[in-house]
């Protein structure tokens, strides 16, 4: 390794880079600065509008003091070649009459190094004149072509590597997003960042009927001259959907297995809303449910986009939505739902305590699960009926026509029908226990009082 290369490496690595700013002049334009990250070893990025007839000037601590001006090229700043002619001083300041195009500075200063890289954009000018779509033919993607130039604008850090300037070409489009909020599809706009210019752009497929506007670059938008240019409309052919399953909680104390959160079915009947959103180019809509989560037994199809679902059968049932466009060609499969209705179960209480401890064993009721059909009548050992329940979810508490009737045995005769098909007959005492009734027969006295 030659000696200078070795001092150059340990002042980087030692941290003895200066990151001052140069100075330019005879330019027409402003300079772009662009600082880039601090692993490539340089300061500062320049680009200018053209560097011909533009020279560069840097300023030193002192009039008196050693500058030494260097160029590097794809090899790095280890092989920096030292500038020997074309500059002038002027006191402190020091002038390169003609700063040559693309090429990295190395500017020493005592043990102080300035590290700067020349961009001569006119090498590198924009030039878009059309932006055309492909017809959609793929489901997932978009095809844009751009007829134009614009050539990489590529640079080399200190230690020779190759990067790119990123040239901030701008690409506006529409597409759906799906609002959680607003519980709805909206329109919003995508504006894409293009570090190169690319001949051919590929985006993901919007979602809606859009038109492609190309702008930029950075460069010539800072010097007032960005260019902009739209395709014509473009029709998608691209398909999402959005859907949810709710279903209706019951809060039942004497229900079994009602659904919990994050599970849809339990304990029938169940009732389930099943909802669809689906993009503009969704023509064909459909819910389909099958017994097994393959769905190669799909024995319900439902066109529409909101379905309401009780389900009163034991099993377990699989639900999808499937949207796709007019030909057919692109879908949306929903997630898979899964619907678990549990078998009935029907347990009869035979003793209870109306009139005592409130919210304790105050009211006669079934314990139940899955209980689709329900009749159940009370009678008092004359066999006169004292109340009718229609629903497992009703109870008796104890009353009839208003009133606390008296302790002693009562009768239930219960016609039932679970989810299951099983089929429910049941017959019993009721005991009434724990009060006895007061003299006045307006209400009860608890027992020991």
């Amino acid at each position: 390794m030659r000696l200078k290369h070795f001092f150059f490496l340990l002042m980087v690595l030692g941290g003895m880079v200066c990151r001052a700013q140069v100075t330019f002049g005879g330019n027409g334009k402003p300079v772009f600065e662009e600082t880039p990250a601090k692993s490539t070893g340089l300061g500062k990025i320049y680009v200018l509008y053209n560097t011909a007839g533009v020279s560069m000037s840097y300023t030193a601590q002192s009039p008196s003091a050693t500058v030494v001006w260097s160029t590097y090229g794809d090899r790095g700043a280890a092989y920096a070649q030292e500038i020997t002619s074309g500059i002038t001083r002027s006191g402190a300041q020091l002038t390169l009459a003609q700063v040559m195009p693309n090429t990295g500075y190395v500017i020493e200063e005592g043990t102080k190094r300035t590290y700067v890289w020349i961009v001569n954009y006119a090498d590198y000018r924009l030039n878009i004149q059309n932006i055309a779509t492909e017809p959609a033919s793929d489901c997932g993607t978009a095809t844009l072509n751009v007829q134009g130039t614009g050539t990489d604008m590529a640079f080399f850090t200190i230690t020779g590597v190759r990067q790119l300037l990123d040239r901030g070409i701008k690409l506006h489009y529409y597409t759906l997003s799906w609002n959680d909020s607003q519980q709805q599809w909206g329109q919003t706009e995508v504006n894409e960042n293009q570090e190169t210019f690319k001949s051919t752009i590929v985006v993901p497929a919007p979602l809606c009927n859009t038109a492609f506007r190309l702008s930029g670059d950075r460069f010539l938008q800072y010097w007032g001259e960005g260019v902009e240019i739209e395709s014509d409309s473009y029709t998608t052919n691209a398909v999402d959907v959005h859907t949810s399953a709710v279903q209706e909680k019951r809060n039942n104390n004497n229900e079994k297995g009602s659904g919990g959160e994050g599970t849809l079915g339990g304990s029938a009947p169940a009732h389930i809303t099943f909802t669809a959103h689906v993009t503009d180019a969704a023509i064909h809509k459909e819910w389909q449910m099958a017994t097994d989560a393959e769905f190669q037994n799909v024995e319900l199809r439902l066109n529409n986009d909101v379905v309401d679902q009780t389900f009163e059968q034991a099993g377990t049932f699989y639900w999808r939505f499937i949207g796709s466009n007019a030909s057919g060609t692109c879908e949306a499969v929903s997630e898979t739902y899964t619907v678990n209705i549990g078998e009935s179960e029907l347990v009869c209480p035979n003793v209870f305590t109306p009139g005592t401890t409130e919210g304790v064993n105050d009211e006669w009721k079934v314990s139940y699960k899955s209980i689709v059909e329900f009749k159940c009548w009370i009678y008092n050992s004359w066999g006169n009926l004292i109340v009718e329940l229609n629903d497992p979810s009703q109870g008796w508490d104890g009353k009839y026509k208003g009133k606390l009737v008296d302790s002693g045995v009562y009768y239930y005769v219960l016609r039932a029908k679970g989810s299951d098909g099983k089929k429910y007959d049941l017959s019993g005492d009721i005991n009434i226990i724990g009060y006895k009734k007061n003299p006045n027969g307006t209400g009860t006295t608890p027992t020991g009082q």
